[in-house]
């Protein structure tokens, strides 16, 4: 059940970013942690304008980076595990036990990969909502259809949906503003309004990444090797 989940996230829509209870008991906006139901429409303000420029200078800007990751998945079920990034088109999602899962882009495919079920799931990566944030120039302004944006004291946020006639479902990210605009959280909203939620924890710049943490390795090896 843990892998259809899996699938279905990275099928429909990944990477947007929310407040979770967490956040809401803290007095952030409530209304960060719901699905996006509703664009905003009309042109952005120069004020939201800036921010969309900023958090696409975020992406532009990012090297290696590694972190920790808390998913909640839609049936509230918790999965923790390590992320690692390599700019422009390279990531690995490893999840810790109890689960056997991993994701990992190499940069033209991305496989999802269940140890306990033997399955290995592949995709071309411009097939998945990576792409958004992935490309070697992202460009939030060009490629995404804005649905909100905005900022408190200490965050950024935004809600947007891929451009491409193609894609489904939508995405919410939430930044850090200070000391230096960080990526926080996200949400992904699918096509049936299922929540997907990520938190990341120390999220931070990496020596250069292995370029072996980008390879997928065949299930059955994976399995010999344990």
């Amino acid at each position: 059940m843990q892998a259809r989940i899996l699938l279905r996230l990275v099928a429909s829509i990944a990477l947007g970013a929310g407040v979770g209870a967490a956040a809401i008991a803290q007095g952030k906006s409530p209304e960060w942690s719901q699905t996006v139901t509703k664009e905003t429409g009309g042109e952005l303000d120069a004020k939201q304008t800036a921010i969309v420029q900023a958090l696409t200078a975020y992406f532009n800007q990012m090297g290696d980076s590694k972190g920790e990751f808390t998913q909640v998945s839609p049936d509230g079920k918790r999965l923790r595990g390590r992320i690692f990034i390599k700019r422009p088109t390279r990531f690995r999602f490893e999840y810790r036990p109890p689960s056997k899962q991993i994701i990992i882009s190499d940069g033209t495919n991305m496989a999802v990969q269940d140890l306990d079920l033997n399955t290995d799931d592949r995709w071309s990566l411009d097939q998945t909502p990576f792409r958004i944030v992935m490309r070697k120039d992202v460009d939030l302004l060009r490629d995404a259809k804005i649905l909100d944006v905005g900022e408190t004291d200490d965050r950024y946020y935004i809600a947007l949906m891929d451009k491409a006639p193609d894609a489904r479902g939508k995405l919410k990210m939430l930044f850090l503003k200070q000391p230096a605009v960080e990526l926080k959280e996200w949400i992904t909203t699918d096509s049936q309004n299922q929540d997907t939620k990520v938190e990341l924890t120390e999220f931070v710049r990496a020596d250069k990444l292995d370029d072996a943490l980008f390879v997928p390795t065949a299930v059955s090896l994976k399995k010999l090797q344990q």
